[in-house]
């Protein structure tokens, strides 16, 4: 199954789709009309796995570095923009101590400040 969704994907590349029949063969039963697909499936490919990825090392962020090889900072930078295709859940952004420690660092914020937002945590 995953083979012909990635073959799915990579025919749409990132192109809007519409899902138009839907069946449940188990019960013998079909919808049609047009339906929207949700917002993991109109990641392209390569970000639904990521996302997997994500999921499958519980959310483990030194680890997802060591299985793509980047830094902390490109797997942050794709988790949030990654994470804008998901606006429809409300989340309020608890910063991570690396925000508070870069916001620190330049001057945005000073020591008392970063400590209190770092025991919020």
């Amino acid at each position: 199954m995953a083979k012909e969704w990635m073959e799915l994907a990579k025919f749409v590349q990132g192109e809007q789709m519409v899902v138009q029949k839907v069946m449940l063969p188990g019960r013998g039963l079909s919808i049609e009309g047009e339906f929207e697909l949700p917002p993991v499936a109109r990641l392209s490919f390569e970000d639904q796995v990521f996302v997997a990825t994500f999921i499958r090392t519980h959310g483990n962020i030194r680890h997802m570095e060591q299985i793509y090889g980047v830094s902390y900072p490109t797997i942050k930078a794709r988790l949030n923009r990654l994470s804008e295709a998901f606006d429809f859940v409300q989340v309020e952004k608890i910063p991570d101590a690396m925000d508070v420690l870069n916001r620190l660092d330049g001057g945005e914020i000073d020591v008392a400040e970063a400590l209190r937002r770092l025991e919020e945590r």
